[in-house]
This record gives structure tokens, C-alpha cells and sequence, in this order.
């Protein structure tokens, strides 16, 4: 099984810097393999339409990765209520082929959610999903490896972009 997460830093110059890192299980501490790419143009954050600048981000990105991908993790919702989120609108332009988990850490209202609590935080995480059961996508995040609400994994391929984009 390949798992890829990915995240998306944006420049004020327009540009951005996608990252993914690719691992072979849930449990696992290490990735695989890491992507970073800088996107020349992103376009700008309109409330309601995130995927319209994460998606093209994120596509060009897979675009550079040769390795057959079972799941797909990102960074926020896969449903905005009945309205199709960023993690949405990605599992239907790969044609609803790969499953995609989507993780929030802030809750978006009205939006339903497993929350989970992982390591000593009192925060949650929101795990949405296309393509799996949600209860079974919670689960998968819940049991990722490291002790902080975030897992170590995540926080490597936010690292990843962040260093991206400094380096940009």
C-alpha cells in the first residue's frame, strides 16, 4: 500500500510550494519518498472555493510521482456540508480511483466529522472522507505514528512546503 499526504504553502507573490510525502502504512515514522515543487501561478483565496487554489497545486504535484498511489491525505475538508470540499473535488478529477482522507484541525460548522484525539491534546482533528468510511479514515489517522495531536508524518509534509516556499 503507498499513502500520500499532501500540503500547499502560498507566496505572496502569486507562487506556491506543494508537498507530498509518500509512505507505505498507517503506523509507519518514515516516509518512502518526499516531493516538493513550486506551482509558478496559484490563484487567490475565494471563501467557498479553496480547491480552486489547492487543487491545480496538488495535480501538478502527482503529475512528478510515478509510484501507483493507494490513498490520498489532505490538509482540510473533503465535504463542506452537502457542498464538495478541496478533498472532494480532488477524489472525482482522479476519478473517484483513489480514496482521500481529508484532516482539519479547526472544525468548519456544520460540516460532520469524526473528531479524534490523538497523544495528550484536548484538541481534536476532523476527518472527513470520499471514497472509504470516515470511521475508518478516523481510525487510519488516529493510529499514525508520533505522540502529538498532529501526526509525524503531517507535520513532515507541512514542514516540507513551509521550507518550500522560505526557499522560493
Amino acid at each position: 500500500m503507498t499513502i500520500a499526504a499532501f500540503d500547499v504553502h502560498y507566496l505572496e507573490d502569486g507562487r506556491a510550494s506543494a508537498a507530498a510525502v509518500l509512505f507505505s502504512g498507517f503506523s509507519v515514522s518514515a516516509p518512502a519518498a518526499t516531493y516538493q515543487r513550486m506551482v509558478a501561478r496559484s490563484k487567490a483565496y475565494r471563501p467557498g472555493a479553496f480547491y480552486r487554489r489547492e487543487l491545480p497545486a496538488i495535480l501538478f504535484l502527482l503529475e512528478q510521482i510515478t509510484a501507483p498511489l493507494d490513498i490520498l491525505i489532505v490538509d482540510g475538508y473533503v465535504m463542506l456540508g452537502s457542498r464538495p470540499g478541496m478533498g472532494r473535488h480532488l477524489y472525482e478529477t482522479l476519478g473517484s480511483r483513489n480514496p482521500v482522507i481529508g484532516v482539519a484541525k479547526s472544525r468548519f460548522k456544520g460540516v460532520p466529522a469524526h473528531e479524534i484525539i490523538r497523544g495528550a491534546s484536548q484538541r481534536p482533528l476532523y476527518v472527513t472522507a470520499a471514497g472509504m468510511d470516515t470511521a475508518a479514515a478516523a481510525e487510519n489517522i488516529r493510529k499514525m505514528h508520533g505522540p502529538h495531536r498532529i501526526p509525524t508524518l503531517l507535520r513532515h509534509v507541512d514542514r516540507l512546503a513551509r521550507e518550500g516556499a522560505d526557499d522560493g
